[in-house]
């Protein structure tokens, strides 16, 4: 199949579904996505994601300090399962989409780029911070009941985080990086 110029896209003759489609503009938004993605990471684990108040007890809690409350307890295969899923795949995702969007058009490092656009892909799955934010949700409406549950500053970090990084990951076409490097080439 002939190369889709960036901005078109290319229909079935037979039923005119989409087969293909670049977009206009991929590595800048998938750059500033990423980007504006890191810049709430720290936000998202380190300020109070929930308050929970109960008999008169208030409880903050953090990303992190919920990490730190399973190793505590002596779950420590669950407390790594949730730091490697929420804090480290995501800022290796984020970091690594920044990096291939940087790094289009350079001629050097072709291979190093296709082997961590592969690893991106295969850690994709792994990144599961949309389901915990998710599960906070939830934990907040089923906890309603039983304690007075406040949404801390780090619910609207985590969420732009979660908003942010999954629309740099569905914006990034990496065609894109093999072509700027194939036409810098010439």
């Amino acid at each position: 199949m002939p190369s889709i110029p960036e901005g078109s896209s290319a229909a079935c003759a037979r039923c005119g579904a989409t087969i293909e489609r670049r977009l206009r503009g991929s590595l800048e938004r998938t750059a500033a996505l990423s980007l504006a993605a890191l810049v709430v990471y720290l936000p998202a684990n380190l300020l109070p994601i929930i308050s929970l108040e109960r008999l008169g007890t208030r409880r903050d809690t953090t990303v992190w300090q919920g990490v730190a409350d399973l190793f505590e307890h002596g779950s420590w295969g669950v407390a790594t399962i949730v730091f490697v899923a929420s804090m480290v795949i995501p800022l290796m995702k984020l970091v690594g989409l920044f990096w291939l969007c940087m790094a289009a058009g350079r001629e050097s490092g072709r291979r190093d780029r296709g082997r961590l656009h592969l690893l991106l892909e295969a850690l994709g799955p792994w990144a599961m911070i949309d389901v915990f934010l998710v599960a906070i949700l939830v934990a907040t409406v089923k906890l309603g009941d039983l304690a007075v549950v406040v949404p801390g500053p780090g619910l609207a970090a985590y969420t732009a985080l979660v908003v942010l990084s999954l629309l740099a990951s569905a914006s990034f076409d990496p065609r894109l990086v093999w072509e700027a490097s194939e036409r810098s080439r010439e």
